[in-house]
């Protein structure tokens, strides 16, 4: 449905190796870059972007295809200079299966990786 997405960012080239970091183990990768401007991730073209602009306080979710991404992904995000803001585990208050982590990135958005667990065991 959603061909890509973004939000501004103060810094650019430090949101680039914090993103680089946390979504390489939701299967993205930076696919554009115009450098200290704009930098994008996705599996064949930018479908998530940061650009130079005036920060906010967002939330995106991203997809992952099992438990241990989202582990992952938790684990390589806090490395990458983002701060704990859920841990990864089910959120049977959302949804049946929802199996998520969340951090905060450097500039203080919500970032989220998100498995739908068909079978959960909790």
């Amino acid at each position: 449905m959603i061909d890509h997405t973004g939000f501004p960012v103060s810094d650019v080239d430090k949101a680039k190796i914090f993103y680089e970091a946390a979504l390489k183990p939701l299967g993205l990768k930076m696919s554009f870059e115009a450098k200290g401007k704009v930098v994008g991730f996705g599996k064949d073209h930018a479908e998530f972007m940061v650009h130079k602009g005036e920060p906010r306080r967002d939330h995106i979710a991203f997809a992952a295809q099992d438990k241990e991404a989202v582990n992952t992904f938790h684990a390589k995000a806090i490395e990458a200079g983002g701060t704990d803001n859920g841990k990864p585990g089910y959120r049977k208050n959302y949804s049946p299966g929802h199996y998520a982590a969340y951090v905060r990135d450097p500039e203080g958005n919500n970032i989220e990786a998100v498995f739908r667990d068909p079978t959960p065991s909790e």
